[in-house]
């Protein structure tokens, strides 16, 4: 199984509203490994590490977030995988 690195800045309205919960949520389902955090300018940034399909599908699901976000858009840098995560994490 080909696995990759996905590092992700989201933009519109994902802070506030249980956006960083329902990835979390998610990334565990799906056997996703990284961290999602808040940014100061209102964004949230997160990366997502595990089987290609799988980081696909979170990233895909990341552009939709929880019934109360916003989203506006998403911007997605791929790369290898460096495999140094044993969980997903909430950071402050």
């Amino acid at each position: 199984m080909k696995k990759i690195r996905a590092h992700i800045y989201i933009k519109g309205r994902v802070q506030g509203v249980f956006y960083r919960f329902w990835v979390k949520k998610f990334a565990d389902k799906l056997g996703i490994y990284g961290w999602i955090k808040n940014l100061e300018n209102g964004q949230v940034e997160a990366v997502f590490e595990g089987e290609k399909s799988k980081v696909e599908k979170i990233i895909e699901e990341s552009k939709k977030g929880p019934r109360q976000a916003g989203v506006e858009s998403v911007d997605v840098s791929r790369e290898k995988a460096k495999e140094i995560f044993d969980s997903f994490d909430i950071l402050r």
